[in-house]
């Protein structure tokens, strides 16, 4: 039996990823390790909390002493990291906070797996997941590839650049059977509701402001969520090791579209009519500072190497996660907390332009 600690697993990738393990892979043991923060919810597995090959631990990957007591009790064979602080507006309201998780808890992972495994390697596996933001910004044209020099221009992509050069070293100091993947902006059901699309659909839902950052022309590449899932099942399989995945949805999209795409299908789905009237309730706010203006994935090595490419079309997965949204208000109701109110007024609600 295989031990495979997932961090992060109660979060929006992660609880996708726990989810598939649990359910490909009975025969593997999975410890999902999480500190439960805003972004860390069980209610986000329902659905795989008492399957048997199941474990939820409560944790903080900044407590040494917990890692180092707990991957010697669970003797792990695998570590998939996905434990982050993630949001850039957060990151710029409280940069230490991420040099903390991000870069400090990374390394506590890291010794926690060489004390374990101590040179004994075969069929032992530490995987890093991170982000396109470590690259820094595109201009209208060319792509990222995994050979893209590193360009941070946010405390939170630094951060995560940061975990990722910590764990190369780790592979080229240590001989640590590391591999790497950096993937683009994730939609899907379970994101927490400040993160753009899980935001729009609320207030659609609400009736309430839609604000997008200046005039919404920045771009991304829309990657749904169980394809990243997927690439991540196959990286950790069969990924070599020392390497690095760029994964991607080829989907590129500016947020203004993004924005008044999810209108039009909420409110069709919502029965109001016509459809797209919620656009009516976009307001385009102070731009956020260091805001990169292009990320785009060239997954051409995932896909050459590991036969992997998503599967999910554009408006496919928007329809999914919109119908998801409405049909789990109460999931929806249970992650608004107050002091998640408080920060979106602190971050959009003063910033409104007129």
């Amino acid at each position: 039996m295989k031990k495979i600690l997932i961090t992060g697993g109660a979060g929006f990738i992660g609880s996708h990823v726990v989810r598939r393990f649990v359910r490909q892979y009975p025969g593997y043991r999975i410890v999902n390790l999480d500190k439960l923060t805003y972004a860390g919810n069980l209610l986000n597995l329902r659905d795989v909390e008492n399957a048997p090959n199941y474990r939820f631990v409560r944790g903080d990957i900044n407590d040494f002493a917990f890692l180092k007591d707990l991957f010697l009790r669970e003797r792990f064979d695998g570590v998939i990291h996905l434990a982050a602080e993630s949001h850039v507006d957060r990151s710029i309201d409280n940069p230490d906070a991420f040099v903390r998780t991000n870069v400090l808890g990374t390394v506590n992972l890291l010794n926690a797996a060489r004390m374990l495994w101590n040179g004994n390697y075969e069929g032992k596996r530490f995987y890093h997941i991170s982000t396109d933001e470590v690259y820094g910004a595109l201009g209208n044209e060319g792509l990222f590839t995994e050979q893209t020099p590193y360009d941070p221009h946010s405390p939170y992509s630094a951060s995560k650049a940061a975990s990722d050069h910590f764990v190369r070293a780790y592979g080229d100091t240590y001989g640590l059977p590391v591999v790497i993947s950096n993937c683009s902006n994730n939609y899907g059901p379970y994101q927490f509701p400040e993160k753009l699309i899980p935001l729009t659909i609320r207030n659609i839902i609400r009736r309430q402001p839609i604000p997008v950052y200046g005039r919404g022309e920045n771009v991304r590449d829309w990657l749904y969520v169980e394809d990243h899932a997927q690439a991540i099942d196959l990286i950790f399989h069969r990924g070599q090791a020392g390497e690095t995945y760029n994964i991607g949805g080829n989907n590129e999209q500016r947020n203004i579209d993004v924005v008044e795409k999810l209108c039009e299908i909420t409110d069709e789905l919502l029965g109001r009519q016509p459809a797209g009237t919620s656009k009516e309730l976009i307001r385009f706010v102070r731009d956020r500072a260091g805001h990169d203006w292009r990320y785009a994935i060239d997954t051409s090595k995932i896909k050459q190497t590991l036969g992997w490419a998503p599967r999910t079309s554009w408006d496919e997965g928007l329809r999914k996660t919109v119908r998801w949204y409405l049909e789990n208000t109460d999931w929806l109701e249970a992650v608004t907390s107050g002091a998640y109110r408080d920060y979106y007024d602190k971050m959009y609600k003063n910033r409104l332009q007129s």
